[in-house]
């Protein structure tokens, strides 16, 4: 049983938002949350403080009916939800319809700008992006980074070009440079490890399902967020995404029937108001 995964119960809680309540135009019950929590192993001190920190931080907004409390999502947490499910289900961990395009960034940022550097990189991370260069980043594909830039107010600062690379250029060696492709793979071999035997029937010990599936496209959703989904041919032969995803979208499945049962029964959902 895959017992040591942990994640972090704002993770959870985005997920458990994204399979039960985006899309479907409802707000869920506060005390069927606190009992999911409950399930992953989650305290209901834990779960309450966690909806009021998202609820502060403009991911969630209250919805009273009675004397009850429901939560709902808002604008911010739906485009993070939209990606993370474009992410899961549509792009996928492996990227073999690359087009040789490349999104080049180039910054130049006061030297006392320490903050604003640190944060454009890491945002940049999210998206993509690794460091060929101190002030040049680059990332597979085109990679619309203007509402990032924008956001941390850059725009004056940074300089977005679309490229291809010259032929005879060793891409898969330019890869290697940039990106920490052992770490990422690491991650993929682990999620693999750890799961598969799930995936291919194991017992899972009585574990409820929901809480299981949980945990499990929290810890997948967090693998992928941080690969920049770089093309496939270019990466080493033995490249452990696909067999992780693989892991991944068999377990569930298998879990989904149980899952929907155990929901049907403790989550309450009220329509959210327009």
């Amino acid at each position: 049983m895959p017992t040591d995964t942990v994640p972090r119960p704002q993770s959870l809680m985005l997920t458990f938002l994204g399979d039960q309540v985006l899309g479907r135009g409802v707000c869920v019950y506060s005390g069927s949350v606190i009992e999911v929590f409950a399930r992953a192993g989650v305290g209901e001190q834990a779960t309450r403080s966690t909806l009021t920190r998202m609820v502060n931080r403009g991911l969630l907004r209250r919805q009273r009916e009675g004397r009850r409390m429901y939560f709902g999502l808002t604008e911010r947490s739906e485009v993070i939800l939209r990606d993370g499910e474009r992410r899961i289900w549509k792009t996928g961990a492996v990227n073999r319809d690359w087009d040789g395009t490349w999104s080049l960034l180039g910054f130049s940022l006061p030297e006392s700008w320490q903050r604003q550097r640190h944060d454009l990189r890491s945002q940049l991370t999210w998206a993509g992006f690794g460091p060929l260069f101190s002030g040049l980043w680059v990332a597979p594909g085109e990679v619309d980074v203007s509402g990032i830039v924008a956001e941390l107010g850059l725009s004056a600062h940074v300089k977005v070009f679309r490229a291809r690379a010259d032929t005879g250029m060793d891409i898969a060696e330019m890869i290697h440079d940039t990106w920490d492709l052992a770490e990422l793979a690491d991650r993929y071999r682990e999620f693999d490890a750890l799961w598969r035997p799930l995936a291919h029937g194991g017992d899972t010990g009585g574990e409820d399902p929901l809480a299981l599936r949980l945990r499990l496209a929290t810890e997948w959703l967090r693998v992928i967020r941080s690969d920049p989904r770089l093309p496939v041919r270019h990466l080493p032969a033995d490249w452990p995404a696909a067999a992780a995803e693989e892991t991944f979208r068999a377990l569930h499945a298998r879990l989904e029937a149980p899952v929907r049962d155990v929901a049907r029964r403790v989550i309450e959902t009220v329509p959210a108001a327009s």
